[in-house]
Order: structure tokens, then C-alpha cells, then sequence
């Protein structure tokens, strides 16, 4: 997921968000094409992080530039490029 160039971490999310939720708050970024929040193997509850997959490298920065910091149901998201 996140070895795409075109992938964004996405922090802090908060633990009754969910991808959907994630995906079309990042659609105004660019063409989201999946959004994947981490679980816990163990207790199934979310990590509170997770990534989303843009078409191209142009809404990967969008979302970067715009939207760390948004917040979504009160938490701050923190947003940067995935790392390889």
C-alpha cells in the first residue's frame, strides 16, 4: 500500500472514522483510488493511522498541503507522503 509514490500517510485519525469517511474528505484532493485504515491484529480496533492512494502524484500533495492539519470529528489529521 504504501510503496505507491501516489500514497499519503494519514495520522491521527480518530478511532470512529472510517475509510469512507477518509476517502471523501480526500477527494477534494484528487482522485482517491483506496483508502486503508490499520487495525489491530489482535483486538480488531483501529491504530488510529492509516493511508490513501491518490491516481497521481499531483493529489498526494494536494492532500499533503491541504489537509494536514484538517480535522475530522475534532482531531487534527496529520498527513505526509508514505514513506517507500
Amino acid at each position: 500500500m504504501a510503496s505507491s509514490g501516489f500514497s499519503v500517510y494519514v495520522g491521527n485519525i480518530p478511532y470512529n472514522a472510517t475509510e469512507e469517511d477518509i476517502g471523501n474528505m480526500f477527494s477534494s484532493c484528487g482522485v482517491v483510488t483506496n483508502v486503508r485504515i490499520v487495525y489491530d491484529r489482535e483486538t480488531n480496533r483501529p491504530k488510529g493511522f492509516g493511508f490513501c492512494e491518490f491516481q497521481d502524484q499531483q493529489g498526494a500533495q494536494n492532500a499533503v498541503t491541504n489537509m494536514n492539519g484538517a480535522e475530522l470529528y475534532g482531531r487534527p489529521l496529520r498527513v505526509n507522503i508514505a514513506s517507500k
